[in-house]
């Protein structure tokens, strides 16, 4: 693989890691902020917002520029969003950083996708968008941990600064290896993409992805709090338990991905989502115990992400089937439904933060991934009628 897709790896290991840091740090940058765990938690619906706003709308407008001036000025986005978040006097800077790194977050793997494969042949497309997209999972494997660590240690701050260097470096490697011609880019207009919208069985596949997948955020996002408060970790142990969480995410995307490949994507995901509700109701209980606490944390992580081999595979054969002029707009569509659960799934255990135990957000995130296992055994119920994908 040439060095320009190591550069976008690195990347994409940089963006991977500031989106889920926050979620290490929420009670960290609440005690220093002087605001409420749910206003920290916040940041974390802020950032996925702007990943879904990003992706589709500045993906269009930026559709017919030079592709590698946009990833070079996304980059710098990036770092600008982080050093914005390291200075944050206060809160609402803070929230500011946050919107505008989502934002470049949002168009890069968009257009990331389209310079990876035109760095390499046509039979190593796929590879190259694989170890791309690599990045995110070593930052959920590394670099959360890492930087939880260090926002621990050295304040939470220093965890933006050094992400911030990480995109500097990526945004230097970028610079001097990424070819200044590339192939222009082919983006949807807003109004292609919004036309995906109008065809209902994509529309319901959205709803899985944003149901599903936000569902876990309603408690991941409280994690720290529950880990410290309830089950009595110290605050420096909690980055060595995302290390737990981010092994088991990348076991449970590659188990995943082959129980859709074997039952297809309907079985696969209602096994997920029935196991990922049973993991989260258990999490409202065992968090009272440190060694239950953490071996719920195990099976969760793989069960948390592993839906999303599933979801993406299908919404691209519905895709394929209901609207085959816009899979790739289909597929977009789906990555900026999954940053919108994220928002709404943070955004509802803020609100239940507020008014109720911290471990009700166990049970009451359980409940939203059974509304997510009910649509989906819709939608197989629906495909039952018509034979082809389930």
């Amino acid at each position: 693989m040439p060095l320009a897709l190591w550069a976008l790896t690195l990347s994409a290991f940089a963006i991977g890691t500031t989106e889920f840091v926050i979620v290490g740090l929420v009670p960290t940058i609440a005690q220093d902020l002087g605001v409420s765990l749910p206003s920290a938690g916040l940041l974390v619906s802020l950032y996925a917002l702007g990943v879904a706003i990003g992706a589709p709308v500045l993906t269009a407008l930026t559709g017919n520029w030079p592709r590698k001036p946009v990833l070079l000025a996304l980059m710098v986005l990036f770092i600008a969003g982080n050093l914005l978040a390291f200075l944050a006097p206060g809160y609402q800077s803070l929230v500011l950083a946050r919107v505008l790194t989502g934002l470049a977050h949002g168009v890069f793997f968009s257009i990331g996708s389209t310079i990876a494969t035109s760095l390499v042949s046509k039979d190593k497309e796929a590879s190259a968008i694989a170890l791309m997209f690599s990045g995110l999972t070593v930052a959920l494997v590394t670099g959360v941990p890492l930087g939880t660590w260090i926002g621990q240690e050295f304040g939470w701050r220093a965890t933006f600064l050094v992400v911030a260097g990480l995109g500097f470096i990526a945004l230097v490697g970028s610079a001097l290896l990424v070819p200044a011609r590339l192939k222009p880019g082919q983006a949807a207009s807003v109004m292609q993409q919004l036309s995906v919208l109008t065809e209902p069985r994509l529309l319901l596949v959205f709803a899985m992805t944003a149901v599903g997948y936000g569902g876990t955020f309603v408690a991941f996002t409280y994690l720290a709090p529950i880990l410290q408060q309830v089950s009595g970790f110290a605050a420096g142990a909690i980055g060595l338990i995302m290390l737990v969480y981010g092994v088991s995410v990348a076991v449970g995307n590659i188990w995943g991905g082959k129980l859709a490949d074997k039952h297809g994507p309907v079985k696969a995901l209602s096994i997920i989502f029935a196991l990922l509700a049973l993991v989260l109701a258990a999490f409202s209980w065992t968090a009272h115990s440190a060694v239950l606490a953490v071996l719920t944390v195990l099976i969760w992580g793989a069960f948390a992400f592993g839906n999303v081999p599933g979801l993406q595979v299908y919404v691209v054969q519905l895709a394929q089937k209901y609207r085959p002029e816009a899979v790739d707009v289909a597929s977009g569509m789906n990555i900026a439904a999954f940053n919108l659960g994220i928002a709404l799934g943070a955004w509802l255990g803020g609100l239940v933060v507020a008014s109720r135990p911290l471990t009700d957000t166990g049970w009451i995130g359980a409940l939203i991934v059974l509304l997510a296992l009910g649509l989906t055994r819709w939608s197989g119920a629906l495909e039952r009628k018509q034979p082809g994908l389930c």
